[in-house]
């Protein structure tokens, strides 16, 4: 037994290949592990056992659960719907359970006296980056990280965990051998395979969206309402927040709603390219924006792309604990002080429509409607026309007469 002998380490585990590597190697080398289940949503309270008893056969000293579905609403959840994040115009940021899984490791870090955290991430993507900065953001821990250790001497990790692995008598999962796939309340996210290779991925990757072939030959209209911004009932019931989540992740990934494949620039250089699915976040993003755009004034709708651009480069690239993230947000909350109504989805399959928005705050003149009538005169129009575009009138016919006299 190494120098490592019996020291505490809480280990951040999901039961996939990599953390049930981690586990496995960490056991091997003495540790006393704590294994750390973190329900973020987005699996079943039988898998959550299974979970939990492949950490025990595996060795671990000790396995915790905890629930961090409502931390993911409010601390995660809120301030995107309000910004309508998305890196690259397409990523909804699903990795960012990652951060409040931190929190409650380190948390039982303190309460088991051991300043060691480690976790699965490997030496490619934007996860390392997540949980390490997370960890520095938060206190003074030391960081174990196996998976990309390994990756110094060796090549295909993947393959060389699963043979370890196999020589130890531990199964891996059919399914992780092709896929690497992380699930939460937010979605599901799936790569690895003809994924990495930018092929088209196998209809074995379809996770919760459904496939044309199986959608329902009804349409589908749902009924979301928002109070200041914050989604708080479905089809007129008060729900919470993971309440209605839920339900849109079921109800419109039947529909085949949510389906994206994307391809995003790593940290350290790399392009990732991933399938992700994520229902209920494409339902509540469409609702809320048309009824932010209908209540707020021209300069808070077009200020908060400006907003949402840089909040959510901060969550994805790892900085969740900067002060500047809690100044956005600060904007953020003061903007959705009018956003409450009720926006209606509907949807026959595959694409998705805000199609009806009630809300006392809409910001609409009776006597002006676009394209249809309008309080003002032909001459008001006119004259508004001449001042308004009085610059660049100027400035073409001073360039026209010089060129002129050329």
């Amino acid at each position: 037994m190494n120098t490592a002998s019996k020291q505490k380490v809480v280990l951040a585990f999901s039961g996939g290949l990599d953390t049930t590597y981690c586990l496995h190697d960490l056991v091997k080398n003495g540790y006393e592990v704590h294994s750390v289940f973190v329900n973020a949503g987005g699996i079943s309270a039988q898998e959550i056992q299974s979970i939990e008893q492949r950490a025990k056969d595996l060795g671990a000293t000790k396995h915790h659960s905890f629930d961090i579905k409502a931390a993911i609403w409010n601390e995660f959840v809120t301030p995107l719907v309000w910004s309508h994040a998305r890196m690259n115009s397409e990523y909804p940021l699903l990795c960012s359970d990652r951060y409040m899984i931190v929190k409650k490791c380190l948390q039982l870090c303190d309460e088991l006296a051991t300043d060691v955290f480690a976790h699965g991430c490997t030496a490619m993507g934007n996860d390392q980056f997540r949980f390490d900065q997370t960890v520095k953001s938060i206190g003074n821990y030391k960081i174990i990280a196996p998976i990309r250790d390994l990756q110094s001497h060796v090549r295909e990790v993947r393959d060389y965990e699963i043979a370890q692995l196999k020589a130890a008598g531990i199964e891996v999962g059919a399914q992780h051998k092709a896929y690497s796939i992380n699930e939460n309340m937010l979605g599901v996210t799936i790569s690895g395979g003809k994924i990495d290779e930018f092929q088209q991925p196998d209809d074995s990757s379809y996770l919760w969206v459904k496939q044309r072939k199986d959608w329902p030959h009804e349409p589908l209209s749902i009924k979301i309402g928002f109070d200041k911004g914050i989604a708080i009932s479905l089809n007129g019931g008060e729900m919470t927040g993971i309440e209605i989540i839920n339900i849109l992740n079921k109800q419109l990934g039947e529909y085949g709603i949510g389906r994206h494949i994307y391809t995003g620039d790593v940290s350290i250089g790399l392009k990732g390219r991933i399938v992700f699915e994520c229902p209920a976040i494409d339902g509540l993003l469409t609702a809320h924006q048309a009824l932010q755009d209908s209540v707020n004034s021209k300069y808070q709708n077009q200020f908060n792309h400006i907003i949402a651009a840089r909040w959510g480069e901060l969550v994805y690239n790892g900085f969740f604990h900067d002060p500047h993230k809690a100044d956005l947000e600060a904007y953020l909350a003061s903007s959705q002080s009018h956003v409450t109504g009720v926006v209606t989805l509907y949807t026959e399959g595959g694409n998705l429509l805000a199609t009806a928005i009630d809300s006392p705050w809409i910001v609409q003149d009776k006597e002006s409607v676009y394209a249809q009538s309008c309080a003002w005169s032909p001459a008001d129009a006119i004259g508004f026309i001449k001042l308004a575009g009085q610059s660049t009138t100027l400035i073409n016919k001073v360039r026209r007469s010089k060129n002129h006299a050329k």
